[in-house]
């Protein structure tokens, strides 16, 4: 009984901390307590607890909570030691130096994706990502090419909750996503035009691991005026070659894997 406590515990810590990756910057008691399932009481605790240790810290604007620098440091050394962040990086300067927008690296998280690491455009106007944040796996290229190659329970979990409209051009209707999943499967690419982020263009294509997982993603990014269907017609060849290169440096073979297990209706 003791250890079934203490695990339920734990699991309501890490849930609390895990409720900062979405959303705005700062929480409530309250908001928290509401979208965890938990009582004030608890939440209250558990804050407490994260506060003096660091992981939180009082933000006296709203007079809710963010993270705080034990939180930063746990993320900086994360990073740190990150194969795909680490094999993605001299290959995201190489892509970026020869489409001259901004490239990107993504990671598959429970609940969606984060990005892991950027490599900024030179352009006065460009497009840079927020690291860290989770993003969900319908809206964006990014996203969309991780989803499209996910075991097909991982996908249905995804189509069959809540997809919400973040831009004007998020696609919500689950057909429609069935066949981009198709097409994606299709060429091994994704192409987004602002889907996630207004005013933004994007193609990505998906990363392997060892065992032919999608672990991640990889992205050329800018403004739509200049990530447009045209310009892709130029990134695509660099950006697949990238992606297939992050993913023999992985482990995996090369190329994209078998589709057994991941029949989309």
């Amino acid at each position: 009984m003791a250890d079934t406590a203490g695990t339920e515990g734990a699991g309501r810590v890490a849930d609390v901390l895990l409720a900062f990756l979405d959303g705005p910057d700062s929480l409530g008691v309250s908001a928290l307590a509401r979208d965890l399932g938990l009582s004030k009481a608890v939440v209250h605790r558990i804050l407490q607890t994260l506060v003096q240790r660091g992981l939180l810290e009082p933000d006296p604007g709203p007079r809710g909570y963010r993270l705080g620098p034990s939180a930063a440091a746990l993320g900086a050394r994360a990073l740190r030691g990150l194969d795909l962040r680490l094999t993605a990086l001299p290959v995201l300067r190489e892509l970026q130096e020869r489409t001259g927008e901004t490239t990107t690296i993504s990671a598959c998280v429970p609940g969606g994706r984060v990005y892991l690491d950027q490599v900024e455009s030179t352009e006065e106007i460009k497009m840079t990502v927020e690291l860290g944040r989770r993003f969900p796996l319908h809206a964006g290229s990014s996203s969309t090419c991780i989803l499209a190659f996910l075991p097909a329970d991982e996908v249905e979990a995804v189509l069959t909750g809540p997809l919400d409209r973040m831009t004007e051009r998020t696609v919500v209707d689950t057909a429609e996503l069935r066949r981009r999943i198709r097409e994606v499967r299709a060429c091994g690419y994704a192409w987004s035009d602002g889907e996630r982020q207004e005013g933004a263009g994007s193609v990505a294509a998906p990363v392997f691991g060892v065992d032919g997982t999608v672990v991640g993603s990889i992205s050329v990014c800018g403004p739509a005026a200049r990530v447009d269907a045209t310009s892709c017609d130029r990134f695509v060849p660099l950006l697949t070659s990238a992606a297939d290169r992050i993913s023999r440096d992985l482990g995996w073979r090369g190329g994209l894997p078998p589709m057994e297990g991941r029949a989309i209706a």
